[in-house]
């Protein structure tokens, strides 16, 4: 991290969650590998449909989180008992895998929006883009990122009752952030991103195979190394502490220890790096042990991702979303809600499947929608090693729906 991200992260400025979110896609590939280059079929992408994330701090807590399946209902201490053993021993279960030449990942991401019809509103899927990174185990031996769109969808069997009921438009007009966009029904065709052949061999801002495998397996001792603020002059060399400030200048009288980081972030945190990082097994159960410990971080049990896989999640509620008419939102989409974010993992090998962001309280744009409603999201569709360069996948995802 530079001098000026840690300025960054210091800064009495915090944004919204919600402009966060708007975000999430964008961070995905700049977490994915250092910002060298400005992604151009990534941003182009990113501007027509979600609009632009604040610039600065908001990379540093932007979070994609949604979920799918009703919520746990309040239960018995034997319960959460069970949830806890459930998840644990989803750890215990991460599969090992030896090193090859070339990691590859592959994630889908969506949102959840709300059709206001006549007939009746119903909800859809949309800005559901696809993305496949591969790269190769040492520098040199190359990289690239690839995308494409992917068809809106219909939520649920009862959405799509009603859009037929509407007719059963081909497009999808919905409020999007602080406009009208239209999804369509077709997917584009994958698109690279300027490949790097002299590229790879470095995740998550410059972190080599080398640095995940020497990661410790203790979940105490990775809780220390990950669950603190990254800007916290705590841990910062004050040298750089020095050079960073200089070279704000006046800004620099803004600096302050950064609170404690929130058990939502602490999820967003190990989300990333179980996505698109070739974290060692034993690590992995590690950070899914840490992260289990964590106060407001709790075990919901069973859960099913938007790809119809089964798992046990973790869980953390986020603020509360508040959308008001500043910026030309709709009376029908103002209000506000609850939610909690999820990561679901393979309970028979402890992968990471999906995250997801969970309706808790109705309000504001899905005050019609119960409990348990996927906002947005973020599936892990494949990853792992192979000793052959990567391919995205030719077939389009399939839906339960």
């Amino acid at each position: 991290m530079d001098e000026m991200q840690m300025i960054a992260e210091m800064l009495d400025e915090r944004p919204a969650e919600a402009a966060a979110d708007t975000g999430r896609r964008r961070l995905r590939k700049e977490i994915a590998a250092p910002a060298r280059r400005t992604p151009s079929w990534f941003g182009l992408r990113f501007k027509a449909g979600l609009g632009v994330v604040a610039a600065g701090t908001a990379a540093a807590v932007a979070i994609t989180a949604v979920g799918s399946g009703a919520p746990a209902p309040p239960g018995s201490p034997s319960q959460v008992e069970l949830a806890d053993r459930a998840v644990l021993a989803a750890a215990d279960k991460a599969a090992a895998q030896p090193i090859g030449k070339y990691w590859s990942s592959g994630w889908i991401s969506g949102q959840s929006y709300i059709v206001r019809a006549e007939t009746g509103d119903y909800a859809i899927v949309g800005a559901q883009t696809e993305f496949f990174r591969w790269s190769g185990a040492k520098s040199g031996m190359g990289e690239a990122f690839y995308g494409r769109e992917l068809p809106a969808r219909l939520h649920t069997a009862r959405d799509k009752e009603l859009w037929k009921k509407a007719g059963s438009p081909p497009e999808f007009r919905v409020w999007s952030n602080d406009h009208y966009y239209t999804y369509g029904r077709k997917a584009t065709e994958w698109e690279v991103d300027d490949p790097d052949p002299a590229g790879g061999g470095n995740w998550l801002g410059g972190r080599t195979v080398e640095d995940f495998q020497r990661l410790p397996t203790d979940p105490e001792k990775l809780a220390a190394m990950f669950f603190v603020p990254r800007g916290s002059r705590k841990i910062m060399d004050p040298r750089k502490l020095r050079q960073a400030e200089e070279r704000v200048g006046e800004h620099s009288g803004r600096l302050r220890t950064p609170p404690p980081m929130t058990a939502f972030h602490k999820l967003f945190l190990v989300e990333n790096m179980l996505q698109d990082a070739p974290v060692p097994p034993a690590v992995r159960a590690g950070l899914m042990r840490a992260l289990a410990a964590q106060p407001g971080v709790r075990s919901v049990g069973e859960r099913t991702d938007p790809l119809g896989r089964e798992g046990v999640a973790l869980a953390a509620d986020r603020e509360t979303s508040r959308i008001t008419g500043e910026w030309g939102a709709p009376e029908a989409e103002r209000g506000e809600y609850d939610s909690r974010a999820e990561l679901i993992f393979d309970r028979e090998t402890g992968e990471m499947l999906a995250a997801q962001n969970v309706l808790t309280r109705p309000g504001g744009p899905y005050r019609d929608r119960e409990p348990g409603f996927v906002i947005d999201y973020s599936v892990v569709r494949d990853s792992g090693w192979t000793d052959t360069r990567p391919k995205p996948a030719e077939k389009l995802p399939s839906w339960p729906l």
